[in-house]
């Protein structure tokens, strides 16, 4: 398994994901997934993964969008992150937060933010894994197929970035007019290689 930037060529398969876990009914309010160039315009430029099997085959992805937040500070962003239903439990998810963690740093982002239904135990375990600790709990916040719905909301604070080291402080970038993860477009500088099991 190797993680990877997203391209123009994954979106095939990076939707087919995103469908699967929307359609469990613990992933998100969203029902259907966004074309893609409203994907790509709530979704930062950078930061934006795939775990890539040995064929070639997608077997996850991961971005980052602005955070919810009022003002969506530039150094705090939300997680998306999805495996394909056959690759769940061999250590994707693990290896794709560690790579949203790092390249996350590399752009200067210093709280990363997740929104979860109390009922998505794995990925619960998967950021509690990754450092991020629950900070509140929203109740009936919305509702998916006319069932009320609570969010947890987790959050894991950089260690190196946002300290007490203002270089590492990100620079507003303006948004990208392209289409999704065109040349137009760049995903970023930051390549990850995970071999292996985490």
């Amino acid at each position: 398994m190797t993680i990877r930037l997203m391209e123009a060529r994954h979106w095939p398969q990076v939707r087919a994901i995103h469908e699967a876990g929307i359609a469990t009914g613990n992933a998100r309010f969203a029902t259907q997934v966004t074309r893609g160039q409203s994907w790509n315009k709530a979704h930062l430029p950078h930061s934006r993964l795939v775990a890539q099997h040995a064929g070639g085959g997608l077997l996850g992805w991961a971005a980052l969008a602005p955070s919810s937040n009022g003002g969506n500070p530039a150094g705090v962003a939300e997680i998306h992150l999805y495996v394909a239903p056959a690759a769940q439990g061999l250590g994707v998810g693990r290896a794709l937060l560690a790579g949203l963690v790092a390249a996350s740093e590399a752009h200067g982002i210093w709280t990363l933010q997740a929104t979860i239904f109390p009922e998505n135990q794995a990925m619960q375990r998967l950021c509690r894994g990754g450092g991020f600790r629950v900070v509140g709990r929203h109740a009936r916040i919305g509702q998916v197929h006319g069932l009320w719905r609570d969010t947890l909301v987790l959050e894991r604070r950089s260690s190196v970035v946002g300290t007490f080291n203002n270089s590492l402080l990100p620079v507003s970038q303006p948004r990208p007019a392209g289409p999704p993860h065109s040349a137009r477009n760049p995903m970023g500088s930051v390549t990850l290689t995970h071999t292996g099991r985490p």
